[in-house]
């Protein structure tokens, strides 16, 4: 069939590419660039942001809808 005669030649083609990929080492990264942390930087909590949308009882304890698992 026509398609199995391009598919072959393609292949051919293919693998004669391939054969002028010289062997190197596998490496594993990109860049040297390997085990980098970035430092702790942390921003000042702002509990008032939080509970701006909170509901609050009188004695300001938010008040929040029980867990439906919870008997």
């Amino acid at each position: 069939m026509q398609i199995e005669k391009e598919a072959e030649k393609i292949l051919e083609k293919f693998s004669k590419a391939l054969q002028d990929i010289p062997e190197l080492e596998e490496t594993h990264y990109i860049v040297d660039n390997v085990n980098l942390t970035r430092s702790d930087n942390t921003e000042k909590k702002r509990p008032e942001k939080i509970l701006r949308n909170a509901e609050l009882d009188e004695n300001g304890n938010v008040i929040v809808e029980k867990g439906k698992w919870v008997r």
